[in-house]
C-alpha cells in the first residue's frame, strides 16, 4: 500500500463518465434509503462526496445535505451541478482530515461511500462522525470487503485493501456507536489479468449514535 495522495483533482472532470461509478452510487444510495434512515426532516452529510453522485440521489429525500470532500476539483464539479440544478438544500464543503481539518455542525445522518479506504487513520474520523451526529443519528458507511489490492489500478492514496466487516463494526462500537448491521449494497466487476471477471462486493454498514 502506498501513502501517496491520489490526485482526484485531475480525475474530477471525467469522473462521472464511468458507468460503473454511476451505477455504484445508485446502488449505495438505494441501500441507504432501504435502511429507513432517510426522512424528509433529515439534515445529512456525505463525507467524501466527490462529484455528488450519492449526495444528489439523497437530495430530494432530505431537508438538507452537505457534501464534504478533500478534493477541490471534485467539489468544483459538484458545485457546478448544484448551481445548474438550482438546489437550495445542498452545499459543498472542503475538509481534509489528513491535514488536520475537523468536521463541524450537527447532523441526523452521516453517509460515506467508497471513501474510507482512502483515509489513513479511520478511528479519529469515527470520533468526528460521532461528535457531529445528533443523539439517535445514523452513520452509513459503504466500502469494499477485504480484497487483495487488485481493485485499484494504482495503489496511490489507498491505505486499506477493503475492510473486514466485523473488525470495522467493532471499531464503530469502540467509538460509541451501536448496531453496525451490514448488507451487501453492490458488486463491482473488473476484468482480471487472465481475462476472467473479478467481482468485488461493496457493503453498507449502518450504526447509530445512542
Amino acid at each position: 500500500m502506498h501513502t501517496d495522495k491520489r490526485d482526484f483533482d485531475q480525475e474530477a472532470a471525467v469522473w462521472d463518465e464511468h458507468p460503473t461509478r454511476v451505477r455504484l452510487a445508485k446502488d449505495i444510495a438505494g441501500a441507504i434509503v432501504g435502511q429507513g434512515v432517510v426522512k424528509p426532516e433529515t439534515a445529512a452529510l456525505d463525507f467524501g462526496c466527490g462529484t455528488g453522485l450519492v449526495t444528489l440521489r439523497l437530495q430530494p429525500l432530505v431537508r438538507s445535505i452537505t457534501g464534504v470532500d478533500s478534493s477541490q476539483g471534485m467539489l468544483e464539479v459538484f458545485s457546478a451541478k448544484i448551481a445548474q440544478l438550482q438546489f437550495t438544500n445542498v452545499r459543498a464543503q472542503f475538509c481534509d482530515p489528513d491535514q488536520g481539518d475537523r468536521l463541524s455542525g450537527s447532523y441526523d445522518l452521516v453517509v460515506s461511500s467508497m471513501t474510507l479506504h482512502h483515509i489513513k487513520e479511520i478511528v479519529p474520523l469515527f470520533a468526528q462522525f460521532y461528535a457531529i451526529l445528533a443523539p439517535g443519528g445514523y452513520l452509513c458507511l459503504a466500502d469494499l470487503d477485504v480484497e487483495d489490492g487488485r481493485f485499484h489500478d494504482s495503489p496511490a492514496g489507498v491505505f486499506h485493501y477493503g475492510f473486514d466487516r466485523e473488525v470495522l463494526r467493532q471499531s464503530l462500537i469502540a467509538a460509541g456507536f451501536v448496531g453496525g448491521e451490514t448488507v451487501t449494497a453492490s458488486e463491482i466487476e473488473k476484468p482480471g489479468s487472465n481475462g476472467a471477471i473479478r467481482r468485488f462486493p461493496v457493503f453498507l454498514m449502518t450504526a447509530r449514535k445512542p
